[in-house]
């Protein structure tokens, strides 16, 4: 059978139209973010419309590869004589189920990044490739199944179970059964998927599909044959496993991929071009922070700012030279010289004292005159008699501390960001 023949009489160009209005339909019932929100990051742009779509892909390719095959069984191609390789066969009716599979993963990419009027990078193309390539093995295991089992029973049971086995891994523990399925959650800005995070799906779908190309090799041993697509299937879901076992609800990811400019000196301010427009008032704002507090003796302050919106969900720990603060977020709120005063209260402690904390904080609002950006701030919280007790109290402490000189309002910071921790400084 040709390949135009088969496209014609195959059930994937049927397909095709129901495939793209469930795509349409999952697309825009799911968008409680448009791709605009993202700041022109492709890889995030991408990835947040595939994150409801991998099941959907790996059903449709599964299925109709089960159609496909069976169709060609009951019509008996495997018995006549051979006029052409049957591998031959076998990709003439797999290029259009793939097409189908593909079609899902191709399309709320393209849509996404034509909404937001991006330009593709070759990192948001990661994931969209890892699925096509799994799609790929899932057109393999179809037919495998079609060669077996009655299409009609087969292929509906086996799309509605992949469907539900991939679609519900997001939620079970551990979490390497999620990192295994091909399944992978949305990005945030700066984030891309490392090569060894896409590697697990591949392994344990493409062991699988391997192996059972194995079984039909022209090997005369049937033992052999089994023994080496018995190994192919066991090797590669023993690689996805070892690899995904430790990792924890995230897998692996590269962060920082975005070009940033940076601005000025003591701080030189650093954030992604894409964000960068008001970097000049970012730095300057900063600038003035703190050298109010430089004047009021405090030390060590930072040479250098990073914007932490470049850097994922877990950007790393600033440290007394360099600051990690997001100055994205902040610029767009107005509230970056609030922030740049709190980062000075650096807190040695995840439980920090309310009344020495809340302190710490409000004499450095008060020293960069962002009084009411704190006052603001402890609004947000829960009030109790107890907190509005702190507050008064906080008042009555910073105003005094205000009064002092310069060097001791710095002494008294110093301790009481220690004690803070129950700690002496």
């Amino acid at each position: 059978m040709k390949f135009t023949t088969a496209l014609r009489s195959g059930s994937a160009l049927r397909a095709a139209p129901v495939a793209l209005l469930l795509i349409l339909f999952y697309y825009f019932t799911d968008e409680t973010r448009p791709p605009s929100s993202f700041d022109e990051f492709s890889p995030a742009i991408v990835a947040y419309p595939l994150m409801t779509l991998y099941p959907l892909a790996y059903a449709i390719t599964v299925g109709l590869a089960i159609w496909e095959s069976g169709r060609l069984r009951q019509a008996g191609v495997w018995d006549l004589a051979p006029g052409r390789s049957r591998y031959r066969v076998a990709l003439n009716a797999l290029i259009p189920v793939i097409g189908a599979g593909w079609l899902v993963i191709v399309t709320p990419s393209i849509l996404s990044l034509l909404r937001a009027d991006v330009i593709p990078s070759l990192d948001s193309m990661r994931l969209p490739v890892m699925a096509l390539l799994v799609c790929l093995a899932y057109a393999v295991i179809g037919f495998a199944i079609g060669l077996k089992m009655k299409p009609v029973i087969a292929a509906p049971i086996a799309a509605v179970a992949v469907w539900i086995v991939i679609a519900f891994t997001r939620s079970v523990q551990p979490y390497w059964i999620r990192h295994v399925s091909g399944l992978f959650s949305d990005l945030v800005f700066g984030e891309v998927p490392s090569l060894l995070a896409l590697t697990p799906p591949l392994l344990l779908a493409g062991g699988i599909s391997l192996g059972l190309v194995v079984l039909w090799l022209p090997i005369t041993r049937t033992s052999i044959r089994g023994a080496v697509a018995l190994l192919t299937v066991v090797g590669g879901a023993g690689g996805a496993y070892a690899i995904s076992h430790e990792w924890p609800h995230d897998p692996p990811l590269l962060v920082g991929r975005v070009e940033m400019r940076c601005v000025g000196e003591a701080p030189r301010v650093c954030m992604p071009e894409a964000t960068a427009s008001g970097a000049v008032s970012v730095q300057r704002d900063a600038s003035a922070v703190l050298a109010s507090f430089r004047s009021r003796g405090v030390a060590p302050l930072p040479s250098v700012i990073t914007d932490s919106y470049a850097e994922g969900r877990f950007p790393p720990p600033s440290t007394k030279q360099t600051w990690h603060l997001n100055l994205t977020a902040t610029s767009r709120s107005g509230g970056v010289r609030f922030q740049v005063a709190t980062a000075t209260a650096r807190f040695p402690c995840v439980n920090v004292d309310l009344l020495r904390g809340h302190a710490a904080w409000y004499w450095a609002a008060s020293v960069a005159g962002e009084r009411k950006a704190y006052e603001a701030r402890i609004r947000q919280e829960e009030e109790t008699v107890e907190t509005r007790r702190i507050e008064r109290q906080v008042r009555v402490i910073v105003g005094d501390v205000l009064k002092k000189p310069n060097r001791q309002q710095a002494e008294w910071f110093s301790e009481t960001i220690g004690a803070a921790c129950g700690k002496e400084t």
